[in-house]
């Protein structure tokens, strides 16, 4: 009888693992993985995330809106996953600098400014928080209104005179992410 019940359970895991692992997939054809690089001036940097789609939905607003992504409330820039932000050298957010490691980066949107985070926390599923005492960086930058929608999530990078700006762009909205080697 041990025997049955334990083949049961064991029967059970494998079906749900296999399921698990479908939905992962399947998530993934409406949001589908990009990658974001940059090597150069003394940066080594890689961005991993899900690029979903605005499908004429209101993206970031008040909570009373019905938005996707209300303000002031976490979200993990992307879908299905966590977004991780990969660094081989140490590197300034802003002003701050940020140790080399890998960790999953977050956002937390309001109407003028964004705070974005970087977090120890870099291999969650789904949308739930990271603990916020597990942040190594916070940096909170203004927002551009743009006139153009962009339906698909974007992240990437643009050189500037001090070294780039790591760039998130969706519906309306853009913001501008300092990154630069330290000295």
């Amino acid at each position: 009888m041990f025997k049955k019940v334990l083949i049961g359970i064991l029967a059970a895991l494998v079906i749900i693992a296999g399921l698990l692992t479908y939905l992962r997939s399947a998530t993934k054809k409406h949001s589908p993985e990009a990658t974001a690089t940059y090597q150069n001036k003394g940066l080594d940097v890689v961005v991993k995330y899900c690029q979903p789609y605005k499908k004429n939905r209101i993206i970031f607003g008040d909570e009373s809106t019905g938005a996707l992504q209300p303000y002031g409330k976490y979200w993990r820039l992307g879908a299905n996953e966590a977004t991780t932000f990969n660094t081989k050298t140490d590197i300034l957010v802003g002003n701050k600098t940020l140790p080399a490691g890998l960790y999953a980066m977050y956002a937390i949107p309001n109407e003028k400014t964004w705070t974005i985070a970087f977090n120890t926390e870099n291999d969650r599923w789904g949308a739930t928080a990271p603990s916020p005492e597990n942040d190594v960086l916070r940096i909170d930058v203004p927002t551009i209104t743009e006139l153009n929608i962009t339906e698909q999530f974007v992240i990437n990078f643009e050189p500037n005179d001090t070294a780039l700006n790591l760039i998130l762009n969706w519906d309306n909205v853009k913001v501008y992410v300092p990154v630069a080697p330290t000295k």
